[in-house]
């Protein structure tokens, strides 16, 4: 299985990325051992997790989740599907 994550980050700060092992992914970032991003603002709590079958089906919902504006990034990460359905009439 693949994922994609939202990471909870320090200064009220979101990370979107994909992994294979989250958890470890998670210590990596913890440790600065990850992406730039989360070296300077260290994570919090993994908000948000969704699988996929390959890493490519991953690599394209991180890519679109990773365009998206906090607030729908926020409402996914609340699963509120109205919220979400609102947001997404005006921009992807």
């Amino acid at each position: 299985m693949f994922y994609i994550y939202i990471l909870e980050c320090e200064q009220d700060r979101l990370y979107v990325g994909s992994c294979e092992d989250i958890k470890a992914r998670f210590i990596a970032h913890r440790q600065g051992l990850g992406a730039e991003y989360t070296r300077r603002f260290k994570p919090v709590r993994i908000a948000f997790t969704e699988s996929f079958e390959t890493r490519a089906e991953a690599m394209s919902r991180e890519a679109q989740v990773k365009r998206w504006s906090r607030a729908k990034k926020q409402a996914l990460i609340e699963n509120n599907t109205d919220q979400l359905k609102h947001l997404s009439k005006s921009n992807d």
